[in-house]
Order: C-alpha cells, then structure tokens, then sequence
C-alpha cells in the first residue's frame, strides 16, 4: 500500500531494507541479497542495456522506458542497501554538486 506521507522511492528503499534484514525465503530481493555484489551488479548492468535498448527502439514507446527505468531504479535501490548507502546518501550528494558544472566535478574528482 502506497503511504501518501513518503515518497515511492522511501517506501520501496524500506522494504528493501526489510528484505535485507529478515531475508524471506520467498522473495527476489532477499535473492539479490544472497548473490552478493556481482548478482546484483549483473541485474544493474542488464536493466540498463533495456532501459538504453527501450529509448533507442526507433518505435520507442514511453511505457517500454518508463518501465525499464523503474527496473534499473529498483537493482540500485538494492545495490544501495546491500552497500549501506541510504538514499539520503545520494540526496546529499546530489545537493553538494548543484550549481557545479558537471565537467568541474568530474575535473575535482580526478584529483582524488
């Protein structure tokens, strides 16, 4: 059931947390958990050649790509958690970089 108070991104990054923690054995995240880094790591690099794949087709429907991102959103999501990185994580990183140019913070991230 989707909570009106939190966002879709919120909700599903906690029931992938939950997934994580209790492991059902019926689930496919708790799959994606147990296969480790590279398990996940392959389902990410599968749902991007889609989502890429859906966005080239020179029929290319919106549902096909809004579909595959939402596939490729949720293996990050997974990734995340299975590294420990929560989505506030990424908002405040996203927020350390705007207004930055993306040429110039790539450039500062040379230097580390």
């Amino acid at each position: 059931m989707v909570d009106d108070r939190t966002s879709i991104f919120e909700q599903l990054m906690a029931v992938i947390e939950d997934r994580k923690a209790t492991r059902p054995t019926r689930s496919y995240t708790a799959g994606l958990f147990d296969g480790g880094i590279d398990a996940i790591g392959a389902k990410i690099r599968e749902e991007a050649g889609e989502l890429v794949e859906a966005a080239r087709a020179a029929d290319a429907v919106r549902q096909h790509v809004v579909h595959e991102a939402a596939d490729l959103t949720y293996h990050l999501f997974v990734l995340l958690a299975a590294c420990g990185v929560g989505l506030a994580d990424v908002e405040q990183e996203l927020a350390r970089r705007f207004g930055t140019s993306g040429l110039e913070e790539k450039a500062s991230r040379e230097d580390r």
